[in-house]
């Protein structure tokens, strides 16, 4: 008989968890399904001794999505090379401690365990940054620090959405028009007076009918519908953690084209899991880190997207 294979996920401490809406937790479960061994650690168990990656593992196994919806075993002190998969599903904020744990990830690379996503490409791809590689797919765009250039920005585009480029979940994003009083102190805020990076964009109306649109990416390939997520009454943000309602589609002829540009850089640099923002047909982020949104697509139509995920990771695996 094969021995099983196993796979860690490294995560938030599972006291934050919401397990209904967790994308993770169906990452596990569906693993699980698969006949693998299933593990968990949080970045507080990650460590390194001679250039080993090492972390304190529990075996945890997904009983469902109630109060009592998980069971935990023992901890472990093993290396993360003896496992077959690392999934990385830590939360932003991407900050120092973030790149650090992608640094002991590729210690685990390089010692034969595949990590999902690539921890390089983690590094590589700022979620906000990244769209500056695919400028056919995004409308009109400047990261900068400065705010002059900002104020130029939203005297030529009339109306602007203004974001700092590592935290999620909607935190800290504006929305200013010409003429509004509060525009100089938002680029003040968001760019600490000249000594941080922003983003700023053209505000794309048709969030208000159409939603910011998840379009998820499963080893380059694209769900066959998105999560339009459509802001909350007197909000202008498209996100689930910030009140936003999630309504689901079919993906469009112009969501094709976007996985299709930006899908095949994706497989090539290990990203196996990816969500695409979409607002009026044009990208705004990237999602690298932990995209989530699988368990309303599942609700809503079925299907095993967690499932398809971890088949993706296990055909990528050596065959024993």
């Amino acid at each position: 008989m094969a021995a099983r294979r196993s796979l860690a996920v490294l995560m938030d401490p599972l006291e934050s968890i919401k397990p209904a809406k967790d994308s993770t937790i169906a990452m596990l479960a569906a693993a699980a399904r698969r006949g693998c061994e299933t593990w968990f650690f949080t970045q507080a168990d990650l460590s390194a001794r001679d250039g080993r990656a090492m972390a304190r593992l529990r075996p945890i196994e997904i009983a469902g999505q109630g109060k009592d919806w998980h069971r935990t075993g023992e901890p472990v002190v093993r290396p993360l090379a003896g496992l077959d998969a690392v999934l990385m599903r830590k939360d932003p904020p991407f900050d120092t401690e973030y790149v650090y744990t992608t640094y002991l990830l590729e210690r685990a690379e390089a010692e034969g365990a595949l990590v999902v996503n690539r921890p390089q490409g983690l590094r590589d791809m700022n979620e906000k940054v990244y769209t500056a590689w695919f400028p056919d797919c995004c409308a009109p765009t400047l990261i900068t620090r400065d705010m002059d250039a900002m104020q130029a920005f939203l005297a030529e585009q009339g109306r602007i959405v203004c974001k700092p480029l590592e935290s999620m979940g909607g935190r800290s994003i504006f929305v200013i028009g010409s003429g509004d009083k509060n525009a100089r102190v938002v680029f003040e805020t968001l760019t600490d007076y000249g000594h941080r990076y922003a983003m700023v964009q053209r505000y794309l109306p048709e969030i208000a009918e159409t939603g910011d649109a998840r379009i998820l990416l499963v080893d380059g390939e694209p769900v066959p519908h998105v999560l339009a997520r459509m802001p909350g009454p007197g909000d202008h943000r498209g996100n689930l953690a910030a009140g936003a309602k999630g309504v689901s589609r079919p993906l469009s002829d112009r969501d094709r084209w976007l996985c299709a540009r930006i899908g095949p850089t994706m497989r090539e640099r290990g990203m196996l899991f990816v969500g695409l923002d979409v607002i009026g047909g044009f990208v705004t982020e990237i999602n690298v880190t932990s995209p989530t949104g699988i368990r309303e697509l599942e609700a809503a139509h079925g299907g095993d997207i967690a499932g398809s995920l971890i088949d993706a990771v296990l055909a990528r695996l050596p065959r024993r």
